[in-house]
């Protein structure tokens, strides 16, 4: 542990404090990233430099996320033009009926396409299609979010029981099957999943029926149009035909992650030239251009204050850190987050309770960064280690390992990892973050409690 290890950990808890406070977090993680900075150049003009570099890689590692969003959004604009969106979403309103229908319809939808495809094109597809005939059922957009991020980037990438991706990495790293993984956690990814999506819906009802979404639900609950013209059931058929064939292409190419996000993104461009071609003709060029920028504008807007706060979590992995300071970590580092988590491992004499204490809270610490997989292979290693010194179940302590980075990074709880699902939805990523932090830290007090007795 260096001096850099701890102003991170200052930094950290500085700005755990902040979102405690419902304050925002840029200026601390700005603050963070110049301290390091200063710590390892000795001087203001790169420390300065630092800052505003961080920012570049963020904006780079959030780039697909903002270009697919801001793609799927423009899209959305043109098929407004002529109505198209409400007759896609039509023949869902006969299985949503309510916001309890709304909410698993949804959740389930979202849950096994995140199987096949990962979350990340998984969410614009069906948020896209899902969101305006939620709200009319009463289920609010914040509603509508939790539903897409806790099935999808929660429950569906935590277990990742078909590309197993996730697995594959902390088995990896532990010398186990991925078998082992999947099967020995099995119980504990459906715990997770159980209690956290439970009280995540149960704090949503009792606030639905204080009226807190009245205003925001009766904006949209009135709107039906019955009739529709020729070129808003010929574009619904495009656009349905196309994702289908993108859904086909991923299966058959074996296309996942930013490889599927681009097809989806490409596609939607091409629906949103053809779509305005046919509804007005000559000026297809221009209405083109104008919803390609309401699709930027809306991106950037949701995205502006997170590429801050994410660059200074970045700066806890190797390669961001060393992009933009150069080689200053030492040679056996794993990066100031997985470093601060092997060293609160080694602080803490090792027994049933410890240990899956411990995987948890690693977990959630390396997830931080808002990818949820930079650190699942500490947790893997540390599940070896762990296992071996109690004679437990390393397969299961990978998945608590597992279940706690991803929930915590890959989409569920820190703002900057569940943005997609926050602007499709036109929600606040805060807010978001919010709504789902009790859920899933009661889910993971149940969960690491639980694995205590099952490994």
């Amino acid at each position: 542990m260096t001096g850099a290890h701890y102003i991170y950990i200052l930094f950290i808890i500085v700005i755990l404090i902040t979102m405690i406070m419902k304050k925002d977090t840029v200026v601390p993680c700005v603050l963070g990233v110049f301290c390091l900075g200063l710590f390892y150049t000795n001087n203001i003009a790169g420390s300065l430099g630092a800052v505003f570099n961080s920012f570049i890689v963020s904006l780079g590692e959030l780039g697909p996320v903002i270009l697919i969003i801001s793609i799927m959004v423009a899209l959305s604009k043109a098929l407004e033009t002529n109505h198209a969106i409400n007759y896609m979403i039509k023949p869902f309103s006969r299985f949503i009926k309510n916001p309890t229908t709304a909410f698993f319809v949804i959740g389930i939808a979202m849950m096994l396409l995140s199987w096949f495809f990962w979350p990340t094109p998984a969410v614009a597809l069906v948020g896209a299609i899902f969101l305006p005939v939620a709200m009319r059922a009463g289920l609010p957009a914040i509603g509508v979010a939790m539903a897409l991020n806790l099935f999808g980037h929660g429950l569906a990438l935590s277990t990742d029981f078909v590309i197993q991706g996730a697995p594959a990495i902390t088995a990896g790293a532990a010398g186990i099957e991925v078998f082992d993984v999947i099967s020995q956690g099995m119980p504990l990814y459906w715990i997770m999943a159980v209690v956290t999506i439970s009280v995540a819906f149960w704090g949503l009802r009792k606030d639905l029926k204080k009226g807190m979404f009245r205003e925001e639900l009766q904006d949209v609950e009135h709107e039906e149009i019955k009739e529709f013209n020729k070129n808003a059931k010929i574009a619904t058929f495009l656009v349905l035909i196309g994702f289908i064939l993108d859904i086909v292409a991923m299966s058959v190419f074996d296309l996942k992650g930013g490889d599927a996000s681009a097809l989806l993104g490409g596609t939607a461009v091409f629906l949103i030239i053809i779509i305005n071609l046919m509804n007005h003709k000559k000026k297809c060029f221009d209405v083109t251009c104008e919803n390609i920028i309401e699709g930027f504008v809306f991106g950037i807007k949701i995205f502006a204050a997170i590429i801050p706060i994410a660059a200074f979590f970045y700066m806890g992995e190797v390669a961001p850190i060393t992009s933009v300071l150069g080689e200053v970590l030492p040679a056996n580092s794993q990066g100031l987050l997985s470093d601060i988590g092997v060293a609160l491992s080694n602080t803490i004499p090792l027994n049933r309770f410890a240990v899956c204490s411990i995987q948890t809270v690693v977990g959630a610490i390396t997830g931080l960064d808002g990818s949820g997989f930079s650190g699942i292979s500490l947790v893997g290693s540390l599940a070896n280690v762990f296992g071996t010194a109690i004679d437990g179940s390393v397969g299961a302590l990978c998945a608590l390992g597992q279940i706690a980075g991803i929930w915590t990074g890959g989409g569920c709880l820190v703002p900057w990892g569940l943005i997609s699902a926050a602007a499709i939805c036109g929600v606040s990523p805060i807010e978001l973050a919010k709504r789902n932090f009790k859920p899933i830290i009661i889910g993971f007090v149940v969960t690491t409690i639980a694995a205590m007795f099952i490994i």
